[in-house]
């Protein structure tokens, strides 16, 4: 049977379209894996690719890859909403099927080892690939992002996993890692008001007393002119979708604000959709019973969870198939 991984490199450039092309373009028409999708952002300033397929065939094309981003990114000139430590910020692999996660940990050790002796990019290992506690959670190793990265870097404690103690002069530094499929999930807000995303988004994330599972931060989008609670959901069968997405509306309506939409950045699986729409049809005393058509699937997730710019593609199940 084959073995899939989902592999997720986040690059930091959003905004330039033929530099978007270049440099997905090794990625593209390849054998063993499948470039899903490309999903640029301007206001983040930031690029999420989905591959899903065998990880060693995406090896050496994502070396290609990755000498792109180099030639395309300069983080001296780069800036964004997002958080980010290099021109490839992240570089995860997901164990989908046939797959361990110990397996995907030895790919992000192969690739990390040849981002940094062929590219020269210093590498840190993150999530379930990290060699370190403290390096677990990404956010510990991205703080004080690119700019910060320079001194960061030359700590005894901060030496990355592969490469030498000092940042590629335009490149910075790359995290790659193993973890379980996160969700990416933001939540519209309509407003303005950068601070009451900034109190949502304290009132839901763990560190900040609320889901266990949530990272969170408030965003204003100048292309759309509201305002946006990004999140990750870091184990979605313990904070649903419809939890986070119910708490938000809940919290917004203290501020008289509407919540009009969500999205979904990437990809989710099946389980996640799911999850949520058991908690609608119960609510309305509907009995839920299994839907196995992607397209109606994907429809009852934009009617009860007000996904937008969303289609079954957006569904794991719908590529491996």
């Amino acid at each position: 049977m084959k073995r899939i991984v989902q592999c997720v490199p986040n690059f930091s450039e959003g905004r330039d379209l033929d530099k978007i092309e270049a440099i997905v373009k090794p990625l593209k028409n390849q054998e063993g894996f499948n470039l899903v999708s490309y999903e640029p952002d301007k206001d983040y300033n930031r690029t999420v690719v989905t591959l899903l397929g065998d990880p060693e065939a995406m090896v050496q094309p994502l070396l290609k890859f990755m000498e792109k981003v180099i030639e395309h990114i300069d983080m001296n000139k780069q800036s964004g909403e997002h958080p980010r430590m290099g021109a490839l910020d992240v570089l995860p692999f997901i164990p989908i099927s046939n797959i361990t996660m110990d397996e995907c940990v030895e790919y992000a050790k192969k690739m990390g080892e040849e981002i940094a002796s062929s590219l020269d990019v210093p590498v840190f290992l993150y999530a379930e690939a990290a060699q370190e506690t403290a390096r677990k959670k990404l956010p510990n190793i991205r703080k004080g992002e690119y700019e910060g990265m320079k001194e960061k870097i030359k700590e005894p404690k901060w030496k990355p996993d592969y490469g030498k103690a000092d940042t590629h002069p335009t490149a910075g530094v790359t995290g790659v890692g193993a973890r379980m499929p996160l969700i990416a999930y933001n939540i519209d807000l309509a407003t303005d008001d950068l601070d009451v995303a900034k109190r949502i988004a304290r009132y839901i994330r763990g560190s900040s007393g609320g889901f266990k599972h949530i990272q969170a931060g408030p965003v204003f989008l100048n292309e759309r002119n509201h305002v946006q609670v990004t999140m990750n959901i870091l184990n979605y069968k313990q904070n649903p979708i419809y939890r986070i997405f119910e708490v938000v509306k809940m919290e917004a309506k203290r501020f008289g604000v509407e919540v009009p939409s969500s999205e979904i950045v990437g990809l989710i699986p099946k389980e996640t959709i799911e999850l949520s729409l058991k908690y609608y049809y119960a609510c309305e005393n509907k009995a839920y019973k299994a839907i196995n058509d992607m397209d109606t699937l994907s429809n009852e997730a934009k009617t009860y969870l007000k996904f937008r710019d969303f289609d079954q593609l957006k569904i794991i199940e719908a590529n491996v198939e």
